[in-house]
């Protein structure tokens, strides 16, 4: 991932209305959320949603797709993780017990495996 997409990523998810939202689609999966959804467990106004999606997806971290009448949304798992990824490159300073602990998070993710998006 370049510096430059790194800080948009990390931008978009410096404000808490979108972590949120983020980390909602995140526990969601692969299906998502359906915007009208989304914006009632986070209990905002589907205006202020959409606004933070607009910014989340222009960041590559999600994506809507049409469903009928509805926008389900959805993390982008591969754009997630190259983000992780960046963060961590230069971790350690050849010290693994300080990466050990994110290690041990990382390996205790109830997650499957995900191909890049």
């Amino acid at each position: 991932m370049e510096m430059k997409s790194a800080v948009a990523a990390l931008a978009a998810l410096a404000h808490e209305g979108r972590l949120n939202a983020f980390r909602l689609l995140v526990r969601a999966g692969r299906p998502g959320l359906p915007a009208g959804e989304l914006a009632r467990r986070l209990n905002v106004p589907p205006n202020t949603l959409s606004g933070n999606l607009t910014i989340l997806s222009h960041a590559g971290l999600v994506e809507g797709r049409r469903a009928g009448k509805s926008v389900i949304y959805s993390a982008r798992y591969g754009d997630m993780t190259r983000l992780l990824q960046f963060l961590m490159e230069d971790c350690c300073a050849g010290s693994s017990d300080i990466c050990a602990p994110l290690r041990d998070v990382a390996l205790a993710c109830a997650c499957e495996e995900t191909e890049p998006s």
